[in-house]
């Protein structure tokens, strides 16, 4: 029996194995995340998977903590660390030292920290963006020279409105120095004045259409006098140009649809609005063919002098009129001025002068009547006061035999106030003495 082992030597066996293999000690491995947890513990779990195989990882709280992403399902990851057995289970799994993104899921990170970034400038908000004009005369086209974007561009804006003067400039939209020309265009652009620029190319990958996600990019396009429509891949491909442009176009095609009315669209709106001008025309001339017949048949055309004998007759009715109401209107001043000449005489005034001295003298006397009445009545009022002081004057009270005592704390009113031997002064009616106290003594009865 000897020879057979038990599951834990057997596992810890395995297990030394693992951890003298050198190659085993430090791995990098690259894959997708699944079943992605973090423990209350602050250790992190996961399964590591590509198409043909699955193993599980863990990482420490240590290491888990200095990650600059957060980990979750079908995130793209490069991970090194050691492949060991988990003991307990029988199992080896990755114990991960580092963790970062890997290839596009590093770009994933890098465009929406820079589109929070933008978003908090305020440079995603409606109220930058401006509108587009309705009947551009020059349009921009910054795109490659070469590829199906210019061409469809080019020939949706030869067919929608042929009017417009299109200055095609060519672009890099890819690679090194893409982000550098793109806006040394728009700024080019920008300078030429024009009334829209197209921005854009056709779709690809997120790397391949990175350059519409710089920083100075951006920054381009919202500092742009010219409303800009961004045309950048396709209708599912988002760039930071799209939210930043005055516009988003889901295709080349739709941007060149935006930035121009539709010439057949235009030319039956022509032809309506000429057919109307053409009908109002028509009856405006039939009815003022009408009214000049209406007024070729009126009397007055027919005997001009008719209308002059009418109007010179209407002047003689109207000054007559007016010179009886001149006349009416000076007799009646006339009147009203013989009644006043009546009422004014001097012998009327002289009688109205003495009617009004009589009422001032008799008005006169009232008044002394009435003044002297409040006079007397104050005169009586003070009296009664001034006796009332008087009697309450301390000074009056002394002359009637009383006296005022006083120590050094002041007018003494009870007994108890007083000590013996103590200096106290006696004001009386004419003057003051000062005494000391022999003796106190208090009344025996209530």
């Amino acid at each position: 029996m000897t020879q057979y082992l038990s599951i834990g030597a057997l596992t810890q066996y395995i297990k030394a194995k693992f951890d003298r293999d050198p190659y085993l000690e430090k791995v990098y491995i690259k894959g997708e995340l699944s079943n992605v947890k973090l423990h209350s513990s602050g250790h992190l779990y996961f399964a590591l998977k590509d198409g043909n195989a699955v193993m599980n990882g863990m990482m420490f709280k240590r290491d888990a903590t200095r990650l600059n992403f957060t980990p979750k399902e079908g995130d793209g990851v490069l991970i090194t660390g050691r492949v060991s057995v988990y003991e307990d289970r029988g199992s080896y799994q990755l114990y991960a030292d580092s963790m970062s993104l890997d290839g596009v899921g590093q770009l994933y990170e890098k465009l929406e920290a820079l589109k929070q970034e933008f978003k908090q400038k305020g440079y995603f908000a409606a109220e930058h963006k401006k509108k587009l004009p309705k009947y551009p005369s020059a349009i921009a086209v910054l795109t490659a020279s070469t590829g199906a974007a210019i061409r469809d561009i080019e020939t949706t804006l030869n067919r929608r409105y042929p009017l417009a003067k299109v200055h095609y400039i060519s672009t890099l939209v890819q690679g090194n120095g893409a982000a550098s020309d793109i806006v040394r265009n728009i700024r080019y652009a920008d300078e030429l004045g024009v009334d829209v620029m197209i921005v854009g190319r056709g779709g690809g990958s997120i790397e391949d259409l990175w350059a519409f996600n710089e920083r100075e990019v951006v920054e381009a396009i919202f500092q742009a006098e010219t409303p800009i429509i961004s045309a950048v891949g396709h209708e599912t491909d988002t760039t930071l140009s799209d939210y930043v442009a005055d516009m988003r176009a889901p295709t080349p095609t739709g941007a060149a649809v935006m930035a121009t009315p539709d010439q057949v669209e235009l030319m039956q709106q022509l032809k309506a609005s000429e057919l109307f001008l053409n009908q109002r025309l028509v009856q405006h001339i039939r009815y003022q063919k009408e009214k000049l017949s209406r007024y070729q048949q009126h009397p007055f055309f027919r005997n001009p002098l008719m209308m002059i004998e009418q109007k010179q007759q209407r002047i003689d009715e109207t000054e007559q009129r007016l010179q009886y109401l001149l006349k009416q209107r000076f007799s009646t001043h006339r009147e009203r001025y013989i009644r006043l000449e009546v009422r004014l005489t001097p012998e009327r005034l002289s009688h109205k002068l003495q009617l009004f001295r009589s009422d001032e003298k008799e008005m006169s006397l009232q008044m002394k009547q009435l003044l002297d009445r409040k006079m007397n009545k104050a005169a009586h009022q003070l009296d009664l006061q001034s006796r009332l002081l008087n009697s309450l004057n301390p000074t009056g009270i002394l002359e009637r035999g009383y006296s005022i005592v006083r120590n050094k704390k002041g007018i003494v009113s009870h007994i108890d106030a007083l000590s013996t031997n103590e200096d106290i002064s006696i004001q009386l009616s004419d003057g003051t003495a000062e005494a000391t106290v022999n003796s106190v003594k208090e009344n025996t009865h209530g």
